[in-house]
């Protein structure tokens, strides 16, 4: 490999995983089983990685960063957030029922928009610096809807999404064996295994872009200076 080809240090990237897995540990996750390709790349590239399954911690539904301030008894996604803040790369990674991403998965998107009206330290939406990308199991069609909805979410609430940020398996159409199940063929599957590569690496370039260049520039796109009257180049032609 020449010096023009060869990847960059990536040791000082931090990346979190979300398991929207049903099955609480220690059962298996067949998500894990994929999440486990991706997070074995980065960490020959020295990232620093964390897998949290969000069904063994008690998370309220809502949209709002602490739901204990809005009538639930408990909440731990408050301790959970700073694992999301500390991250340069976050992948949401769940299973398919029904023919869309499960409930574990969803409530987990409403808690990251809960923070998408909060500020960076540059003044932008506090997702700006960081990327993000997506896993998706199970054993009939759907991968794609699924992705389709956690890409846009992410890249709505201000997270970067480099190409090909997506991945998954799909076991053929009704009951049969799931990723992990002997025979499944889903761990042997080139199609799986080399976006599941592709995505990885697609991360780790975009999340190293965006560091080394400190973020994605602030011009145009600081919402307190909207607020102020800043029009960054924007103007509201007058009809008469």
């Amino acid at each position: 490999m020449n010096e023009a080809t060869k990847p960059a240090s990536y040791d000082d990237l931090k990346a979190v995983f979300f398991n929207g897995t049903l099955k609480p540990s220690p059962q298996v996750s067949n998500t894990d089983g994929l999440i486990a390709i991706s997070r074995r790349i980065m960490e020959k590239q020295g990232v620093s990685t964390r897998v949290i399954r969000t069904v063994d911690h008690d998370i309220a539904a809502g949209v709002y960063p602490d739901m204990r301030e809005h009538g639930w008894a408990t909440d731990e996604w408050p301790e959970l957030y700073p694992a999301v803040l500390e991250a340069d790369i976050v992948v949401v990674a769940g299973p398919i029922w029904l023919g869309d991403n499960s409930s574990q998965t969803k409530k987990l998107i409403e808690r990251l928009y809960a923070h998408s009206g909060q500020l960076n330290s540059k003044g932008q939406w506090a997702y700006y610096p960081k990327v993000g990308g997506c896993l998706i199991t199970g054993n009939e069609d759907g991968i794609k809807h699924c992705a389709m909805n956690v890409l846009y979410s992410l890249q709505h609430v201000g997270f970067t999404i480099p190409p090909q940020a997506d991945a998954g398996w799909i076991g053929a159409v009704g009951p049969g064996p799931s990723y992990l199940d002997e025979g499944s063929g889903g761990p042997e599957s080139d199609f799986t295994n080399r976006n599941t590569t592709f995505m990885t690496w697609n991360l780790l370039h975009y999340a190293r872009m965006l560091k080394d260049v400190g973020g994605i520039p602030a011009y145009g796109n600081l919402p307190d200076e909207w607020k102020a009257g800043t029009r960054f180049d924007f103007e509201n032609p007058e009809y008469r």
